[in-house]
C-alpha cells in the first residue's frame, strides 16, 4: 500500500476523534441532549456540496501553487439569517464576479473564485462573555450559535440554530448555483454585473473600459474559432471557517468511489489564528478530511511552530491540499513574514500563500466603530507582493472581508471615507467590510503592483 493511500485512510482518524483534544471556541451548550439531537439531525441532512466539486477545487488550488492560477477568496465578516436574500446574496456574487474580470484581464491567467458564503455563520470571540452595565452574558458567537440581542434569551447557545445554518446555507447555494447555470456569471455579458448604487463612483469608468475591451477581445476569438462554451459560466466554490466542530463533525462524510473523509459542508474549509494549535482539536478534525484546507498564520507564529503544522496537515506533500493565509498587520509583516517563507521554502514543501490584508489592520474609532484603514490594507498588500518576490516565493492570491452593499465600514478608499462617515452605514455585526468600490479599487492595485513587481 502506497504512503498516499494510507494518508487518506487515516488509522484512527474518525469524524469525532477530535473531542479527544482540546476544542477551544466552542460554545457552551446547556442540554447535551439537545446538542445530540441536533447533531443526529444534521448527520441524516444532505450534504451541502460533493466530493467532486471538493476535488476540483484541489486540483485548480494546485495549479494556482505553480503560479497557473490566482485565488479570490472574499465575501463576508460573518453571514447572518437574516441576509440570506436574493438582493444581498446576488450584489456579494457581483462584486466577487467583477473583481475577477478586473484580475483575469489584468493578470492574464485565470481566476479561481471561492466565496466566504453558505457556511460562514460563526464567529472566534476573545472573551467568551460581555458585560454591560453590570450584566454578563454569554459572548455573541453568531447567527449559528445564539442572537445578537443583549438579552439571557437570544445569547443562550441554542443546538437548533446548527439545522437553521445548514438549511441557510443550503438556501444559499441553490440561488447561487442558479444565478451561476443561469448565466448570471456569462462573460458575454458582464454587465449583467453592474451594482446600481455605483453609478457615480470614481472607478466606474475605468471599469467599463475594461469590460468593452475584454467583450472586443471574446468576440474577436469567437469570430475566428466559434463559441467557446467555458465563457458562458465561471466555476465558484463556498468556504467558510470550520470553527464549530460538532456542526462540521455532522456533514463529514464517506462517499463511494472515493477513500477517506469528505467535509461536505464546504469545498474549503480553513482553520483561524486562534484555534490552530498543533495538538488541538480543530488539527486534529483537519487533518483526516480530503478537502483543501487553509491555516490563518498570524505575526506571532514562528517556523518552528508552522514547519510542524504544515506535517500535521499535509504528511504526503499533496498538491492542492494546503493554503497559508498570512495575516500579519501593515506594521508586522515586513518582520513577521519573511522567516516563514525562508523556512517553508527550505524544507521544500508545497503550499499556497495568501494574503489576507484585513484581520491584521483592525482598529477602533474614537466614536465607538471598529474599523480598518484602506491605506493599511493596501500597504500590507504592497509589502507582501515585494516580501514574497525577495523570498523568491509566490504570492498566490488574497482573502478579502467585503460585501456588494454600500456600506461604510472602512475608511478611505475611492471616496476617501472619515470617521464620520461611518455612521452613516455601519451594518456588520462583528467586523468591518470593504465595500463594492473598495473592494474594485483594490482589485485593481493588486493588478498594477503584481505588474510591477513581475
Amino acid at each position: 500500500m502506497s504512503q498516499t493511500v494510507r494518508s487518506l485512510q487515516h488509522p484512527n482518524w474518525t469524524p469525532t476523534s477530535w473531542q479527544q483534544r482540546v476544542a477551544l471556541q466552542q460554545p457552551h451548550y446547556e442540554d447535551a441532549a439537545e446538542l445530540n439531537q441536533a447533531v443526529s439531525e444534521l448527520a441524516h441532512l444532505p450534504p451541502l456540496v460533493t466530493s467532486w466539486e471538493v476535488l476540483a477545487l484541489k486540483q485548480a488550488l494546485a495549479e494556482a501553487q505553480e503560479g497557473k492560477r490566482f485565488l479570490l477568496q472574499g465575501g463576508d465578516c460573518a453571514e447572518s439569517f437574516a441576509d440570506c436574500a436574493s438582493p444581498i446574496i446576488s450584489n456579494r456574487l457581483k462584486v466577487l464576479l467583477q473583481m475577477s474580470l478586473v484580475l483575469v484581464h489584468g493578470l492574464k491567467q485565470p481566476v479561481l473564485r471561492v466565496g466566504r458564503f453558505a457556511g460562514q455563520y460563526a464567529k472566534p470571540r476573545s472573551a467568551d462573555t460581555e458585560t454591560r452595565d453590570g450584566v454578563t452574558l454569554p459572548s455573541f458567537r453568531g447567527d449559528v450559535v445564539n442572537g445578537p440581542e443583549f438579552t439571557a434569551e437570544a445569547r443562550r447557545p441554542d443546538p437548533r440554530r446548527l439545522i437553521r445554518a445548514h438549511a441557510h446555507s443550503a438556501l444559499t447555494m441553490n440561488f447561487v448555483r442558479a444565478l451561476i447555470d443561469g448565466g448570471f456569471a456569462d462573460l458575454h455579458h458582464p454587465e449583467y454585473w453592474d451594482l446600481a448604487w455605483v453609478e457615480h463612483s470614481p472607478l466606474a469608468a475605468e471599469y467599463r473600459r475594461m469590460v468593452a475591451g475584454i467583450g472586443d477581445s471574446l468576440r474577436f476569438m469567437e469570430t475566428l474559432a466559434g463559441p467557446v462554451a467555458s465563457f458562458s459560466r465561471v466555476d465558484f466554490f463556498t468556504s467558510h471557517e470550520a470553527l464549530l466542530l460538532h456542526y462540521e463533525q455532522a456533514i463529514t462524510r464517506q462517499v463511494p468511489r472515493h477513500q477517506g473523509w469528505f467535509n461536505l459542508s464546504t469545498h474549503f474549509p480553513w482553520i483561524g489564528m486562534r484555534t490552530a494549535a498543533l495538538d488541538g482539536a480543530h488539527v486534529e478534525y483537519f487533518r483526516g478530511i480530503r478537502n483543501p484546507i487553509a491555516v490563518k498564520v498570524g505575526p506571532s507564529v514562528k517556523p518552528d511552530q508552522l514547519l510542524p503544522l504544515i506535517d500535521a496537515l499535509n504528511p504526503d506533500d499533496e498538491p492542492g491540499r494546503l493554503t497559508l493565509i498570512h495575516r500579519m498587520g501593515h506594521a508586522q509583516i515586513a518582520n513577521a513574514l519573511p522567516p516563514l517563507l525562508d523556512a517553508v521554502k527550505r524544507e521544500g514543501r508545497r503550499v499556497l500563500w495568501v494574503a489576507d490584508p484585513m484581520h491584521g489592520n483592525t482598529e477602533s474609532t474614537s466614536n465607538g466603530f471598529k474599523t480598518r484603514r484602506f491605506d493599511n490594507i493596501r500597504s500590507e498588500l504592497d509589502q507582501a507582493f515585494d516580501i514574497h518576490a525577495a523570498a523568491g516565493t509566490h504570492l498566490g492570491g488574497v482573502h478579502l472581508e467585503l460585501t456588494g452593499e454600500d456600506v461604510t465600514e472602512c475608511m478611505g478608499g475611492a471616496r476617501d471615507l472619515s470617521e464620520a462617515d461611518l455612521q452613516r452605514a455601519y451594518k456588520s455585526m462583528v467586523d468591518p467590510r470593504l465595500n463594492y468600490e473598495q473592494s474594485l479599487e483594490l482589485a485593481m492595485l493588486i493588478v498594477r503592483k503584481s505588474n510591477r513587481v513581475v
